[in-house]
């Protein structure tokens, strides 16, 4: 079990549990709004806005909520415009880190990455030097307790194109515009669904094996996840178990 995937797998439930579920609901409108303003507000036709919408409902954000802020994006109603911008860098131990971020004010997002990343031993990078060492996938985490065959017939159903067992759970992997159709054949099978989400999956990872180090690699990570502006971080560690629990003590 590495660390990285025990890391993108318990995101989802940490963030639930969180004091800062009103930051999660925020940056999940986010999603929505710009999803509905670059592609429209059927959720049939715009794949991004069914996938935002989804992984919103799944939150517990309210349906009237992510009403409106559909309507915002699409003009109905007013709103700040936001625009996506992604940004590339290094976390301590020479982790390559991606940054998805969606803001109103291009350069003031800027530079307040930009010194999370310098203040906690990290650099920025110019863009296609982290990047190509991820690729985008739909991601579906279902229980380890459902057995294995049972997972994969109904993955094969979805397009799946692997099955990995991550801790407690089976990951399933498919290409992006695969997400829906994946988990509808799972959850047609009667498999309960922990998440369903775009990712972006390291190809390859580098492995964190002192505590120290990782500790500066898990305060980094934190502290860009807890900017307003940050939708999502993606990073290519890999923290052995014993190390990454002696690191979040």
């Amino acid at each position: 079990m590495s660390g990285h995937s025990k890391w993108a797998t318990t995101k989802h439930q940490k963030a639930a549990k969180d004091k800062a579920r009103g930051k999660l609901f925020a940056k999940l409108i986010r999603q929505v709004e710009v999803a509905a303003r670059e592609g429209g507000s059927d959720l049939s036709a715009n794949a991004t806005l069914r996938t935002m919408f989804q992984k919103a409902r799944d939150a517990s954000v309210p349906l009237d909520t992510l009403e409106r802020a559909v309507k915002r994006g699409t003009g109905e109603l007013e709103g700040v415009r936001y625009e996506a911008v992604s940004y590339e860098g290094y976390a301590p131990e020479g982790v390559a880190v991606l940054v998805e971020c969606l803001t109103d004010n291009r350069n003031r997002t800027g530079a307040e990455v930009r010194a999370i990343f310098s203040r906690n031993g990290g650099s920025m990078a110019e863009p296609g030097a982290v990047s190509w060492q991820f690729e985008r996938k739909g991601v579906v985490l279902v229980p380890r307790s459902v057995a294995e065959d049972v997972v994969m017939t109904a993955g094969l159903e979805g397009g799946v194109e692997d099955v990995r067992d991550i801790d407690d759970f089976w990951m399933l992997l498919a290409a992006p515009g695969d997400l829906h159709a994946l988990r509808q054949a799972v959850e047609g099978a009667g498999i309960p669904i922990d998440s369903a989400e775009l990712q972006y999956v390291p190809s390859t990872t580098i492995v964190v094996g002192d505590e120290a180090g990782a500790r500066k690699v898990l305060r980094l990570i934190e502290l860009l996840e807890d900017h307003d502006d940050v939708q999502n971080v993606w990073a290519n560690f890999d923290i052995p178990d014993n190390v990454l629990e002696a690191a979040e003590v």
